[in-house]
């Protein structure tokens, strides 16, 4: 993509394309994942710790959230940077990466709600444990449940249940964050089969395919409801039942899906996409008009996809150094919900919103950091494992290459 000169100063359309931008280490991605999780916190901290309605919910007029644009954003980027993983390897080392990516810190986190924070909370609402480990939803049952990721068990032992009763928690769920992260492996899932085919980019008309017919399906909702749309009114069906994923959501598939999608386009054609800031301050104005006056998931999401993209190319190279080595985004994903519902059922909602708000960010951020310096770092250490046994040697000029490459993808999913 060239660069349009105007007079003797210069209106640049374009700096290039992706291809030749977004590569190696140099990109603000770390940055971004860390701001959508955030972005998660704060949205649940005003529903979980005082029941209310966050401001984007209103300015939407009722379409989305932060936390679910948050969620949107995360699935463009697992699109780009897990579609690239999958252009790389082989099946098998598809697979054990995106595994090692995701359960270890997704299990870590479950047996700590499970078998420390829950028999906590109950203790100090009974004063003793009787009746906690032979609940019929009780820690065992909830881990049982939600091992697969497929998140089907929200309640353990009623200690949420017995907040609410009280008056200190608006919602049941113990960590309810986690329900998205099966539509996610569904996503991989699907990129794992365009792997056994041979080449990724050899299939990249059947991502096109895809992208197109949730795409139509996402414009026909706006179409009917401008407002109204997205997976909560959508009309495309119940569940597809999955073994250790349970049932999915076929709205949320849809819509969640075409935003995965959205990212694979970028990285499968990632020749022809420009980095262009003129198109990156359009897609910020659809997306901000969209979120406005409706039709958010049909022209807003498309845009937040792009503006994504651009900000991990253009943001300034101080940006680029957060989260490089240590990436505490999905930490704060999966555990944020655990820690603002700990709170509120401590009761700590009663002090404010800043001081909540102030509390659960630091907890959160605690139990990130532990969950990635004990467990996902070191799981993510296993990547090559078998590589590493079989070749003792390796040229310097590939060392390096490999490990940019693992830079970039070390944080492919949240």
């Amino acid at each position: 993509m060239g660069v349009a000169r105007v007079g003797r100063g210069s209106f640049r359309w374009s700096r290039g394309t992706v291809a030749e931008l977004f590569s190696g280490r140099n990109n603000s991605l770390g940055l971004l994942r860390l701001l959508l999780s955030v972005s998660v916190l704060v949205s649940h901290s005003l529903i979980l710790g005082f029941g209310y309605k966050e401001p984007l919910a209103r300015f939407s007029q009722g379409q989305t959230t932060l936390g679910t644009v948050a969620v949107f954003g995360f699935f463009v980027l697992s699109g780009i940077l897990v579609t690239r993983s999958g252009s790389r390897l082989t099946i098998g080392r598809f697979i054990w990466h995106r595994a090692l990516r995701l359960l270890p810190g997704l299990w870590a986190c479950l047996l700590v709600t499970a078998l420390l924070v829950a028999p906590f909370l109950f203790w100090r609402q009974h004063s003793n444990l009787t009746g906690f480990w032979d609940h019929p939803h009780g820690p065992l049952h909830y881990l049982h449940r939600n091992w697969g990721a497929g998140s089907r068990e929200y309640p353990i032992s009623g200690v949420m249940e017995t907040a609410k009763a009280h008056g200190l928690a608006y919602n049941t769920s113990f960590n309810g964050a986690l329900w998205s992260l099966k539509l996610e492996i569904f996503c991989y899932l699907g990129v794992a089969v365009l792997v056994l085919t041979g080449s990724v980019l050899r299939s990249r008309r059947v991502v096109v395919a895809v992208a197109l017919v949730l795409g139509w399906l996402v414009v026909a909702d706006a179409l009917k409801h401008p407002i109204r749309d997205g997976a909560p009114h959508a009309p495309h069906g119940g569940n597809l039942n999955l073994p250790m994923l349970g049932g999915l959501s076929m709205n949320w598939l849809v819509y969640l899906g075409l935003a995965f999608a959205i990212g694979a386009l970028f990285e499968l054609y990632k020749e022809h996409v420009p980095v262009s800031d003129p198109l990156a301050a359009l897609a910020a104005l659809v997306m901000l008009g969209s979120l406005h006056y409706g039709a958010f998931y049909a022209l807003g999401v498309p845009a937040f996809a792009y503006l994504l993209l651009w900000l991990a190319i253009r943001l300034p190279r101080p940006f680029q150094r957060v989260g490089r080595k240590h990436d505490y985004s999905y930490g704060i994903y999966i555990y944020g919900f655990v820690v603002e519902q700990s709170l509120a059922a401590l009761g700590g909602a009663r002090w404010g919103f800043a001081a909540y708000l102030g509390l659960a960010s630091a907890g959160t951020l605690v139990a990130a950091m532990l969950s990635w310096h004990l467990v996902e770092h070191p799981a993510l250490g296993l990547k090559d494992l078998r590589s590493k046994r079989q070749t003792p040697s390796i040229p310097a000029q590939a060392t390096g290459e490999r490990e940019t490459t693992a830079g970039v993808l070390a944080g492919a999913d949240r």
